[in-house]
């Protein structure tokens, strides 16, 4: 019997517009009300839960910047959160830089996004932001909760492949963009599926009673822990070798389909 439903946003229920489709939005009604906890879990920090308070209001819990932080949509406020010292982020950016000299670099805290220089470009807006600066004491103050390093001349999984055996034991790692070379770094001890476990033991649900959709590698251990994990068709072919099920694609409102069929 399935007890909780977890989806990620971008790419699995969120479409390029940013927007989600009214038939998703309904299956996800439809199962809180027949009594399914709801939780979304997502790469993107608290702050760009745009879609999800549109669509649902202050329906369900978000696990946001990939298992760093547990958010409360209702109550909008920050349950638990998980950071990475400045210290671990230098010590990072220092590996990344000798694979890719070129790499710039991010910093999502509890607070902003801090912005090293050149990681932007004109197509990106990143709304109120500061520089970046590792070494000050007010960063680790405000909890970095993901890194970030970008590549402008590598592809994405030639960048992850390149550095993940330097950092794994620094920092967790992962990438969930197709369109940009973007690694994304948190706390050694931090991913998708165990903020996802921590928050299911709290509920008293196991593994075998959660449903979970992903369409990126950060969605893959969240996808493994899940005894029905699907893979979004359209997402990355990594995840969908990985995942026990797939579901249709985001433009066949996928996650709406089988959470139909799992009400009838």
């Amino acid at each position: 019997m399935i007890k909780l439903i977890a989806s990620d946003l971008d790419g699995t229920i969120v479409a390029k517009d940013g927007t989600i489709s009214p038939r998703t939005r309904q299956a996800f009604l439809d199962a809180r009300h027949a009594g399914i906890q709801i939780v979304f879990v997502t790469g993107r920090p608290f702050r760009w839960l745009t879609p999800i308070i549109e669509a649902f209001g202050g329906l369900g819990t978000v696990i946001c910047s990939n298992g760093a932080v547990l958010y409360d949509l209702e109550r909008d406020q920050v349950i638990w959160s998980r950071t990475l010292s400045a210290a671990k982020a230098r010590e990072a950016a220092a590996i990344i830089s000798q694979v890719e000299p070129e790499a710039t670099f991010a910093a999502e805290t509890t607070v902003g996004l801090h912005l090293g220089e050149g990681f932007a470009d004109r197509h990106h807006d990143f709304g109120v932001q500061a520089a970046l600066d590792l070494s000050s004491n007010a960063i680790d103050k405000e909890g970095i909760v993901k890194f970030l390093a970008r590549s402008q001349h590598l592809n994405i999984d030639d960048f992850y492949a390149a550095v993940r055996p330097e950092l794994s034991h620094l920092v967790s790692i992962t990438h969930s963009a197709f369109d940009v070379s973007l690694l994304e770094m948190a706390h050694v001890d931090i991913d998708k599926a165990k903020t996802l476990n921590e928050y299911c033991l709290r509920l008293g649900i196991t593994p075998d009673e959660v449903m979970a959709f992903g369409d990126m590698p950060n969605d893959i251990q969240m996808l493994e822990f899940a005894g029905h994990g699907y893979a979004m068709a359209s997402g990355h072919p990594t995840t969908l070798a990985t995942a026990r099920y797939s579901a249709p694609p985001l433009a066949e409102d996928g996650v709406a389909q089988v959470i139909e069929g799992l009400l009838k």
